[in-house]
């Protein structure tokens, strides 16, 4: 079976490949395809993801390679045949988040890529390639799967839904990564506990969180010494667990400490978009001095030792807090491949099982959701096997999640139209609809402050 990539010069693809070595046999997975719009990077990350798999399949034993692994220059081709497609893209390149954050900034409103004014922006750009995308995958791989990384998932998922491609999975590790240090912080394995999301993308809480069968949330929102080892909930002031009665996701930061997250952000002197520009500069300049097939573990090493970097610098800027460690180069670890991948490997585990699995997925309601129409796509917890997707019911939804989700949503659905459409006034008639903006005269300096930026806002 085969996988093809879009985006795949992006860095997650080394973790990727590395994850996919452990279970691509038993998934019947045999060939990735890569491509990418930057030549430049795309020949960087196949001779990278091509060491990965050398290397593992010899740890392994392996005579040959475990995995193909090739770049594709020709877009066409590279989605021929696929089973199943990832869309990772970040049209305008890391310039363009700079950019989205920034303008958001000098207009008071918090700059963050996926969040708010700046998700949107992303959004604009990104999905008319994506719908182009799809179009070709309709008539040349009908019957894939697309699994979309693309950010800001949700709303991307739900225009492409709308667009009419009703085979498109909107996948984000932030709850599968909060899963993990949940069990880490309680001293259990995950498969120990069961959690269950509900929400939106970037917009959701944990309203479940059950080990041996008894449930623990209504002890663990009142446990500080528990909430201060779990990264994604150290961050909030504790108190504000008793709106819900829930555990939130970590991009509820931005809407529970809004003016904290502004001044952090805005006193850093840096975005977390300038940080991301600067590490991948300075990575990719590094790279292409190396004679990569000559050393290849050496080029990987300097490749994880940026990816590093990355990871712990994450929601620094944001929080005010330093998470920096010491790392050096000559023994890191590939990434076990989990977040973004896992979770899309587990979906295809699932889909090709008659067992269930329970996974975090953003996927149509359905009902899930009681307020929600049917085709809303929301993050939710889902039982996924041979007979499809179905998210699980949730019941008594507190009124103060209802706000905010029937708030977001509106904004989603009225930015998919206008991103469709590719109309100025739905698009700040949508932005003005956002709670991190909430103003019509705001939203509308802001969407021609980004039509102007870019030339077009679509």
């Amino acid at each position: 079976m085969k996988i093809t990539i879009i985006g795949g010069g992006g860095i997650r693809t080394v973790n990727f490949i590395n994850g996919l070595l452990d279970r691509c046999r038993k998934l019947s997975i045999d060939q990735v395809v890569l491509f990418d719009i930057d030549k430049e990077k795309l020949a960087v990350i196949e001779k990278l993801a091509k060491h990965v798999v050398k290397k593992k399949s010899y740890e392994k034993g392996e005579a040959e390679p475990l995995l193909l692994v090739s770049k594709e220059d020709d877009i066409r081709i590279a989605l021929t045949g696929a089973d199943y497609i990832v869309t990772t893209l970040r049209v305008g390149g890391d310039h363009a988040r700079v950019m989205d954050e920034t303008i958001a900034l000098s207009h008071g409103v918090i700059g963050q890529e996926t969040t708010g004014a700046g998700g949107f922006s992303m959004a604009c750009r990104s999905i008319g390639a994506l719908l182009s995308y799809c179009e070709l995958a309709k008539e040349v791989a009908p019957k894939a799967w697309i699994f979309n990384f693309t950010n800001p998932s949700g709303l991307v998922t739900q225009t492409l839904l709308d667009a009419g491609f009703t085979n498109v999975i909107g996948i984000c590790d932030a709850p599968s990564s909060t899963k993990t240090r949940i069990a880490e912080g309680l001293g259990l394995s995950e498969d120990e506990l069961y959690t269950e999301f509900f929400g939106l993308n970037h917009l959701s809480w944990i309203s479940s969180v059950k080990a041996g069968g008894k449930e623990r949330i209504a002890e663990l929102i009142k446990d500080t010494a528990f909430l201060n080892s779990v990264q994604e909930f150290s961050m909030f002031d504790p108190e504000s667990f008793a709106l819900t009665g829930y555990l939130p996701n970590e991009y509820l930061y931005y809407y529970y400490h809004r003016e904290k997250a502004l001044r952090n952000i805005s006193s850093s002197g840096q975005t977390r978009g300038q940080l991301i520009e600067e590490v991948n500069m300075k990575m990719f300049q590094e790279l292409s001095g190396m004679d990569i097939d000559h050393d290849p573990e050496a080029a990987l090493q300097t490749f994880l030792y940026y990816i590093y970097i990355r990871e712990y610098s994450y929601m620094s800027i944001e929080t005010g807090t330093d998470r920096g460690r010491d790392i050096k180069k000559g023994s890191l670890e590939v990434p076990s491949g989990m977040g973004y991948a896992g979770v899309m490997l587990d979906c295809i585990e699932g889909l090709q099982s008659e067992t269930e699995k329970k996974l975090v997925l953003s996927v149509p309601n359905h009902g899930a959701i009681p307020f929600l129409s049917d085709t809303d796509i929301i993050e939710i917890t889902c039982d996924v096997s041979i007979n499809g997707i179905q998210p699980v019911k949730i019941e008594n939804i507190p009124m103060h999640c209802e706000i905010l989700i029937r708030q977001v949503k509106a904004y989603e659905n009225k930015a998919s139209r206008a991103i469709r459409e590719k109309s100025i006034p739905l698009a700040i008639d949508a932005l003005t609809l956002h709670p991190l903006v909430f103003s019509f005269s705001l939203a509308k300096d802001l969407v021609y402050a980004y039509e102007k930026e870019y030339g077009s806002l679509f």
